[in-house]
């Protein structure tokens, strides 16, 4: 028998060691390392025989020559846009996401759809059994025609079992259920790496497509397969926090296309059915008359998409004010409130200051940084802005307001969503917009004026430029 190995692997990044440190001498996170014990290399049952096979040497214009037609799911046209336009023959993906969230949904619908459509098609049930599947899949008034369902946690089993009639699309719920014959339990970092490594090998030998779902901790990361994620050639994450019945579909890698796109997906009684409209879910419940909301165009690769900022800045009840960000990169919110109090006088040192992208959504591109800007500055004074108003532009140190990449489709979203007046930076082009009216702004001072000036209350932001710092 093997001697088995005992190592530490850091379960923040996946980087191994021989002895245990309290940092992990990587990524440089504390107690993260954990013991594993993996058995010394050999060869994989139902992969590699006792010898192995001479490599298969084949030119590159050959292989372009013969490029196999995608998998497509054509009811669900968004997230194969996600996915690059469908899944690549021989590929893996790697489907992460909080407990919950649908991933057990969106991989039953994705097999019941093709398997009705008459691709061969293996569900590994790992985490329930096939009687629960059969029930959800009646919930979700899914057929389930062509639909192979496998009740094996042991990866060289389930290899065996599959290696005489390889399906076509293979489905792995979940990669944390899955073990081999060593010593540690299934779902630890030596067993995800060594079930992940043996089904990469597999299906790429194969031709077979893979996609396995993991689950993520409460920091965010996926639990586990984080270890994988090198090894596949997609990595998708469902996204929901404060989304409700809501999911964004985003591809964090993603070797056969743009990481850029995203597809948003509600739950509904019959399982995750795509959103036609995004910006118009995300804004649906927004208040018009209430303090602190600006809308922002945004572009999540190609799809321009309207968010609402909200602000809330109440007086601060420590000597330390809080800054806080849902949604929102806490640097740039950081850099925004330090533009905010230097250059608008604004007393912002004495607030806490919280803001939220509502609907969800990770709002990174500095064009939200105006929209942010407003809805601070809307919430400090107590005064909305106008209900038909919305803004875009990036904010330097200087107060100035710079111009932002792909602004004519921000704006003809935001016209298109029936808005009539729209914040630019000054240099936003001659181009006329019969709907909606450009008002572009050099600095932050003339941004702030345009929004608030039309209401009766535009007294209680005088003070702010009274020092004439602007």
């Amino acid at each position: 028998m093997p001697r088995p190995r005992v190592a530490y692997s850091c379960t923040a990044c996946g980087a191994e060691t021989s002895r245990w440190e309290g940092r992990c001498p990587r990524c440089e996170s504390w107690g993260s390392l954990v013991e594993i014990t993996t058995e010394s290399n050999g060869p994989a049952p139902g992969i590699t025989g006792n010898a192995p096979a001479p490599a298969a040497l084949t030119t590159l214009m050959e292989k372009a020559a013969a490029q196999p037609s995608r998998i497509k799911v054509r009811e669900m046209p968004e997230l194969m846009t996600v996915l690059g336009g469908g899944v690549v023959p021989g590929s893996v993906t790697l489907l992460g996401g909080e407990p919950g969230i649908g991933k057990s949904t969106l991989l039953l619908q994705i097999a019941s759809v093709l398997g009705a459509a008459g691709a061969n098609v293996v569900y590994v049930a790992g985490e329930e059994s096939p009687e629960q599947i059969a029930l959800r899949a009646a919930r979700l008034s899914l057929a389930g025609d062509g639909v192979t369902l496998v009740s094996e946690t042991n990866v060289d089993a389930l290899l065996h079992s599959l290696n005489e009639n390889p399906p076509g699309l293979l489905l792995v719920d979940s990669i944390q259920t899955l073990r081999t014959d060593a010593t540690s339990s299934a779902g630890s970092i030596a067993q995800v790496r060594e079930c992940g490594a043996r089904l990469v090998e597999w299906g790429r030998r194969r031709g077979v497509s893979i996609i396995m779902t993991g689950h993520v901790t409460k920091d965010g990361a996926i639990a586990g397969p984080r270890v994988l994620e090198h090894a596949v050639d997609v990595v998708l994450y469902l996204e929901s926090e404060g989304l409700g019945p809501y999911r964004v579909a985003r591809c964090v890698k993603n070797r056969f296309g743009s990481t850029d796109e995203i597809a948003v997906l509600e739950m509904t009684d019959t399982g995750l059915r795509e959103v036609d409209d995004p910006s118009a879910a995300l804004t649906q419940e927004r208040t018009s008359t209430a303090p602190g909301s600006i809308v922002t165009p945004i572009v999540e690769g190609t799809r321009p998409l309207l968010v609402e900022i909200q602000a809330l800045v109440a007086p601060s009840g420590g000597a330390d004010p809080r800054r806080m960000a849902t949604g929102v990169d806490l640097n740039r919110l950081l850099l925004i409130c330090a533009v905010l109090s230097r250059r608008l006088r604004l007393p912002l040192g004495k607030h806490d200051v919280i803001v939220n992208a509502i609907g969800g959504l990770r709002v990174t591109s500095p064009s939200a940084d105006l929209a942010i800007a407003l809805a601070i500055v809307s919430s400090l004074r107590d005064i909305p802005a106008a209900p038909d108003l919305a803004a875009v532009g990036e904010i330097g140190l200087t107060g100035d307001v710079r111009r932002v990449p792909q602004l004519q489709r921000r704006i003809s979203e935001a016209a298109r969503r029936g808005y009539s007046r729209i914040i630019t930076p000054a240099d936003a082009g001659t181009t006329s917009y019969p709907t909606i009216d450009v008002n572009p702004a050099s600095t932050l001072h003339e941004a702030v004026e345009q929004a608030l000036s039309s209401y009766p209350e535009r007294d209680k932001i005088e003070p702010m430029f009274s020092s004439g710092d602007g």
